[in-house]
């Protein structure tokens, strides 16, 4: 197997996976049923980072093409991420704890319950905001509105690629917490978009304050530093 770019979800790095590092196995349901010919596949794959070396493991759910004596994998169907649970990201920040437990809980049931997991997912987006930019309360899209001027530009062009996506604009004038109808793929846009605002709003602004202290540090010492007599 060629090597191929995975993101871990332990130490939240991008690594190259060789066949090393990745080992499937695969078993194939023939015996007649409603269903049709199913293949499961079973796959481990071990971070190749020295301080992780953690192994995430998964199974998928395909059809199977069976040709002759021989079977091939078919379409994917379905993919239940066992280790860990979900594919929720870890941040080098700190992050209110409703925000993460909902953030979590949207990773978690994204597969099994969509609606569920659209709805958590608008409730996280709805708590950042008023955590971190103290808007007023009201509906997601009203709260979004509220920081449209304030927010980086290429990250507002994140948020409206998501609202203008099918229904989820018009289904962000509620309160973030309602369980709606949900389209294909919608919590996981969501889900995107919160790791995106995450990224954007809560680390940068942890990298802003430690550059702004190693600068002042380094003033500091500067001026504590007694000066250097010029030879003449």
């Amino acid at each position: 197997m060629s090597e191929y770019l995975w993101h871990c979800p332990f130490c939240d790095t991008d690594q190259i996976v060789s066949s090393e590092g990745m080992q499937a196995s695969f078993s194939d349901l023939t015996a007649e049923n409603a269903e049709g010919p199913r293949r499961l596949v079973v796959k481990f794959v071990v971070c190749p980072n020295p301080k992780c070396r953690q192994f995430a493991l998964d199974a998928s759910l395909h059809l199977l093409t069976i040709s002759g004596n021989r079977g091939y994998t078919g379409k994917h169907l379905k993919t239940w991420n066992l280790v860990p649970p979900s594919r929720a990201r870890t941040f080098p920040v700190s992050i209110p704890r409703a925000v993460l437990e909902d953030y979590r809980e949207a990773c978690l049931v994204a597969e099994t319950s969509p609606k569920a997991a659209s709805a958590l997912a608008r409730r996280c987006l709805s708590g950042m905001l008023r955590d971190f930019w103290s808007v007023q309360p009201g509906s997601l899209s009203d709260e979004f509105r509220q920081v449209k001027g304030t927010a980086d530009p290429l990250t507002w062009e994140a948020v409206e690629s998501v609202r203008n996506t099918g229904l989820i604009g018009p289904r962000m004038e509620s309160e973030g917490a309602e369980i709606q109808d949900s389209e294909p793929g919608e919590s996981q846009l969501l889900i995107g978009l919160i790791e995106t605002l995450i990224h954007d709003w809560y680390v940068n602004r942890d990298v802003r304050r430690k550059r702004l202290a190693e600068i002042k540090q380094i003033a500091e010492t500067g001026r504590s530093e007694p000066a250097v007599p010029s030879a003449e």
